[in-house]
């Protein structure tokens, strides 16, 4: 009887309410913009293995970000190719460059990609057609993110210098951006003329196409035990490192995980103030309540389930606003990635600040006096 009624009241006194369901709203919305923004701009560091079809990467020993690699030996290219369940392996060059476009952009710090200028080649499958690669067959020319034209300041056919080399841009793609600097994909053939470090001797990464049914986890782990000065990890699991290291390795991630939980607490105050506000102007049906009998531990119940429902009818509102703003922003070109799994994170925590208020709003039931009717 006690848990319909709090049903009753809040469907009876709704406008009351209102203003904490829109407060678990708003909590729900911020907290998941924030996450979805967040792993829409860290997410660009795995970009190169989202992209690409590549099922297995070798690069140096212990790398957790593609910025982090080093050259390694030619002989990982040889360890790929010997493991029966290898299909096929392509040489990927990374190095940071220096660009200096045209004098109004000035210089921007860039990263270079070499990549295969097959029609079928792995890396950046996924956005790069046929058509794109053969433009890079000309030498010293590039393609760059479609985004990125401005940062540059330099329009399709004009020319810049790149790592003191002039250098054509040819081309635009879309899903090639990279986190903290502009990505220019190259041909290897032009990668190894602009990389000054190791004189194009060696690539900081070798990729592997796997044969039907070959197990990713397997092919790593069999490489893995002969290597000597480079390490193999899937596809997978290099993308989640590189995320998981943006995310709580670098003053980025911690502090977007600092400004989460900023959000969780102020979201949980405003909404058990807004609760505590709407409970005091039903203190005397609680009163009533407590006078016929009630005692103060079933109230307890009541509000702890109207704080549920609060938060189930605050979610609801949540998501349909969230999924107009994702919409905008992904028209907008703002990065933006949102998952089933961040969804139910952000659903969990958006409940537990509604049952949190809850709590916090029970102290208010202590005024639930039946003497208080009589004045």
């Amino acid at each position: 009887m006690i848990i319909p009624l709090a049903r009753k009241i809040l469907i009876h006194d709704w406008r009351r309410f209102l203003p904490a369901m829109f407060a678990v709203a708003l909590s729900g919305v911020l907290l998941l913009m924030q996450t979805a923004l967040v792993f829409g701009i860290l997410g660009a560091t795995a970009v190169y293995m989202r992209e690409s079809n590549a099922q297995v990467w070798v690069g140096y020993p212990g790398t957790q970000t593609i910025e982090l690699g080093r050259p390694i030996p030619v002989t990982a290219q040889t360890a790929l190719l010997a493991d029966p369940g290898v299909a096929r392996v392509e040489p990927f060059a990374w190095f940071n460059g220096d660009w200096q476009g045209p004098p109004r952009a000035g210089g921007v710090s860039v990263f270079v990609s070499g990549v295969s200028t097959e029609p079928n080649a792995l890396m950046f499958s996924r956005v790069l057609t046929p058509a794109q690669r053969a433009l890079l067959d000309q030498p010293f020319t590039i393609l760059v993110d479609r985004a990125e034209l401005a940062k540059l300041g330099l329009p399709i056919g004009g020319r810049a210098l790149l790592n003191g080399r002039l250098v054509k841009l040819v081309g635009v793609a879309s899903g090639i951006s990279a986190f903290g600097g502009v990505n220019v994909v190259a041909s290897l053939a032009t990668a190894r003329a602009l990389d000054g470090s190791s004189g194009g001797a060696e690539v900081e990464y070798y990729v592997a196409e796997l044969k039907h049914g070959a197990n990713a986890a397997a092919v790593a782990a069999r490489v893995n035990r002969e290597a000597r000065g480079y390490s193999a990890w899937t596809a997978a699991s290099f993308a989640r490192n590189a995320v998981l290291y943006w995310m709580f390795q670098t003053a980025a991630g911690v502090s977007a995980i600092f400004l989460a939980a900023v959000v969780f607490v102020v979201g949980a105050v405003i909404t058990s103030q807004t609760l505590m506000g709407a409970i005091t102007g039903s203190i005397n049906e609680y009163a009533t309540l407590h006078a016929l009998g009630v005692g103060l531990r079933p109230l307890r119940r009541v509000v702890l389930e109207q704080s549920a429902w609060i938060g189930a009818c605050g979610l609801v509102i949540g998501v349909v606003i969230s999924l107009g703003l994702l919409g905008l922003a992904q028209a907008q070109g703002v990065p933006a990635d949102i998952n089933l799994a961040v969804w139910l994170m952000c659903a969990a925590l958006v409940m537990g600040i509604a049952l949190v208020s809850g709590t916090a709003a029970v102290r208010v039931l202590r005024k639930a006096d039946p003497a208080s009717l009589l004045r």
